[in-house]
């Protein structure tokens, strides 16, 4: 499976839980079409998915392949999260997103 789709699924998961509400946050730069770069994206290194659980409770998730690494920037966007008291995860599968969320919601108790 590709990290794409494996996003796609763990969207249509994220999608049926009532207590969780997930964007897709695509992050780079493209040329505008009068000549200026534009940045987009919340940040170099944010998770695939931002999340909000309820009550409130900031999720980033990110989305690898089986064998897939976290870049540099990846791992300091997570520490950044953690340190503001949200949660950065990496999934690899649906069933690893959901059982992620499962415990931050077991956590949050």
């Amino acid at each position: 499976m590709t990290e794409t789709s494996i996003q796609r699924e763990i969207r249509l998961a994220i999608g049926s839980m009532s207590d969780v509400v997930a964007w897709r946050n695509n992050v780079g730069t493209a040329m505008h079409a009068r000549g200026g770069v534009v940045r987009y994206g919340l940040a170099i290194g944010s998770g695939d998915l931002i999340a909000i659980m309820r009550p409130g409770i900031f999720v980033s998730i990110e989305v690898k392949t089986p064998h897939g690494r976290e870049t540099p920037e990846q791992r300091l966007w997570a520490e950044l999260v953690r340190s503001m008291g949200g949660h950065a995860i990496v999934v690899r599968s649906v069933e690893d997103c959901v059982a992620q969320l499962e415990g931050i919601r077991r956590e949050r108790r």
